[in-house]
């Protein structure tokens, strides 16, 4: 069977992916088990994401045993992962969100930006940062801007 190497990816495969990344941290590999359950689906539909990872060249896989991902596949998890820790920052850190909050609004929005939005959203931040270090504490500032609209629902 021919591996075909496409990656253009849906956001339930770059959700596999990311739970491979993350599950294969300390260990090198992941099971399907573990992957269901980080992801709260049924075996079935793992086994027929961890074949579909397999036929693009992004995962190693054999029914039963463990799952590892390709350095291709490597690649592309680390590019989700890091689109999500950069969106969960600038939602904790800038706009001073609840963590779970911003962990479940992060994975949501993770698939739906693009590069170009994920970019500045990270040079916003950065900047923010760079600004709260030279005591123009612009996070202090909106967060006071908020708390005095009393519009919660703004947020």
């Amino acid at each position: 069977m021919a591996v075909t190497k496409r990656t253009d990816l849906s956001a339930s495969l770059e959700d596999y992916l990311e739970a491979i990344l993350n599950l294969s941290a300390d260990e090198g590999h992941a099971h399907s088990k573990d992957i269901a359950e980080r992801l709260d689906v049924a075996r079935p539909s793992v086994t027929g994401a961890l074949r579909t990872l397999k036929s693009r060249g992004l995962a190693s896989y054999e029914p039963y045993g463990s799952v590892t991902l390709t350095k291709t596949g490597r690649t592309a998890a680390q590019k989700v992962a890091r689109k999500h820790k950069i969106i969960k920052s600038f939602f904790v850190d800038v706009l001073g969100v609840d963590d779970q909050v911003a962990q479940n609004a992060a994975c949501k929005a993770e698939h739906a930006l693009g590069p170009e939005v994920i970019s500045k959203l990270l040079s916003f931040s950065e900047f923010v940062n760079r600004q709260n270090k030279s005591a123009n504490n612009l996070i202090r500032q909106f967060q006071k801007f908020f708390s005095n609209t009393g519009d919660s629902s703004r947020g």
